[in-house]
């Protein structure tokens, strides 16, 4: 099994942007939000893995290809970082991963039995249920 692909720094571009929510004056004074940018369509990922990733229908992926990621849960720009980098591997590995498929199988000879078994019973119970003659 090959090893899953793991995004470089240099296929991936930050720029730092103000966070929101708690934080005091520092919030208002710092730029410790990070947005990661990752060009899905000229990235080193295999081929089936971009058109997974490009299908997927994440509303972080723009027409062009490119997938913003906004981490801004900590106080410090380089746990961000941390954290958006560690998010872009996640579903760069979620899009790698290739589902197994399904082989259809028939239904067994006891399963047949028991699904008209029960559908005899099932019959006998509404006819029973009409109206009663005198």
């Amino acid at each position: 099994m090959p090893a899953p692909y793991s995004v470089p720094e240099f296929e991936v571009e930050f720029s730092a942007i103000k966070a929101r929510g708690p934080g005091g004056q520092h919030v208002n004074n710092s730029s410790t939000a990070v947005h990661l940018r990752f060009n899905i369509n000229a990235s080193g990922m295999p081929q089936e893995a971009k058109e997974r990733l490009l299908s997927s229908g994440d509303s972080r992926i723009s027409t062009d290809g490119t997938l913003v990621i906004k981490a801004q849960g900590s106080r410090s720009q380089e746990k961000n970082k941390a954290e958006a980098l560690a998010r872009l591997n996640e579903l760069v590995a979620q899009a790698c991963h290739t589902p197994k498929s399904r082989k259809a199988t028939k239904p067994t000879y006891g399963s047949r039995l028991r699904r008209l078994e029960d559908k005899s019973q099932r019959s006998a119970v509404k006819a029973g249920r009409g109206r009663v003659e005198p």
